[in-house]
């Protein structure tokens, strides 16, 4: 019982953020700390994003206000270590990550944990984690052993297949993902499990890697064709950080060969057109990590004892612009009921700055 009570709490906090409206503009890197304020090392994989300024909102409608100590990798996993050698000048009392990438290269595993030596005692909230007992970060989402809490923003991959389903039935999917990231491959492994039970069947295509061992977009349209040359009737993008990097390249691919796409996050139906998902708003999973760094840092919960959590309710995403692009794919017309329609035309690297 001690377990659910503060998921509940935790809910309900996060209905409260949902009503807040205020917004925040950039926070500035800090060095010197302001008297009396929490500081926050916020460390991001590809800049600011929508997940930030939710749980910056939060914070602030909250009537907090942490000095914010921000620093990216610019999509650069290597740049991680020098960013981990300032955490002793810094001192922060929190630090947040972005994606499990840099999560695991903060906190490690929990066979693991604390690769630099420089976290020690600090509490690490993530966000944008898809799979974090999978991944090694936790051994289980609830009293976690290690002082690390957060948010994960994947809707659970059997209530994507139905979705996928529910749009257009299916006998054979399309999955694209880096072996190097683990909780794609654990992703990958569910949708497996999932189609062998359902008399389906998941084709599986790998992002090539580089000398050093990098996933790289090389040839990444051919191994889209490859997929739809393979029968896939669907192709599901994998909540994989390396390809959310490329959604400019793959999704525009896509639409070549005619294969419509199930995007689970938010970027890849909103701003690269994916033609549908089931996902977590970005946001509201800020929000929600926002309110366990709230509790850590200003009600002394440790954050072994907060609930990693998902939200509760998620959006269904349908990009018609999208649909028409893939020869009339439209879906049910119940659908469009429930649905956040949008009609935003395919995303080419044309548009991309």
């Amino acid at each position: 019982m001690k377990a659910s009570a503060p998921s509940s709490l935790f809910r309900r906090r996060l209905l409260r953020a949902a009503l807040s409206t205020g917004f925040l503009g950039g926070a500035a890197p800090l060095v010197a700390r302001a008297a009396g304020r929490r500081r926050i090392l916020m460390i991001t994989y590809r800049g600011r994003t929508e997940v930030e300024d939710g749980f910056l909102e939060y914070l602030r409608g909250q009537g907090k206000n942490p000095d914010i100590v921000h620093r990216d990798v610019g999509q650069d996993i290597r740049r991680l270590p020098a960013i981990l050698d300032e955490i002793p000048g810094l001192a922060p009392d929190l630090i947040y990550t972005w994606g499990t990438p840099l999560t695991l290269g903060v906190a490690g595993t929990w066979r693991d944990p604390d690769p630099s030596g420089h976290v020690g005692g600090i509490p690490v909230v993530f966000a944008l984690v898809s799979a974090p007992v999978a991944a090694g970060i936790v051994p289980a989402l609830t009293q976690q052993g290690r002082n690390i809490t957060g948010a994960v923003h994947v809707v659970p991959t059997e209530t994507q297949v139905k979705a996928m389903a529910a749009y257009r039935g299916f006998d054979r999917v399309g999955l694209l993902y880096s072996t190097t990231e683990p909780n794609s491959r654990a992703i990958a492994a569910e949708m497996d499990a999932l189609c062998a039970a359902t008399h389906r069947t998941a084709i599986h295509r790998h992002f090539v890697l580089d000398d050093a061992g990098r996933p790289t977009a090389e040839g990444v349209e051919r191994l889209i064709a490859e997929l739809r040359e393979e029968g896939a009737e669907w192709f599901y993008l994998v909540p994989d950080t390396f390809l959310g990097t490329v959604y400019d390249r793959v999704i525009p691919a896509s639409i070549e060969q005619q294969l419509p796409t199930f995007g689970v996050t938010e970027l890849a139906v909103r701003q690269f057109s994916a033609l549908t998902g089931l996902v977590s708003r970005y946001r509201s999973v800020g929000r929600l990590a926002a309110v366990q760094a709230e509790a850590i840092l200003y009600q002394g919960v440790p954050a072994g004892q907060i609930p990693i959590e998902t939200l509760k309710r998620f959006a269904l995403l349908i990009n018609l612009y999208t649909a028409k692009a893939l020869g009339g794919f439209y879906p049910p017309i119940e659908m469009l009921n429930y649905a956040d329609v949008i009609t935003r035309a395919p995303v080419t690297t044309e548009h991309i700055g």
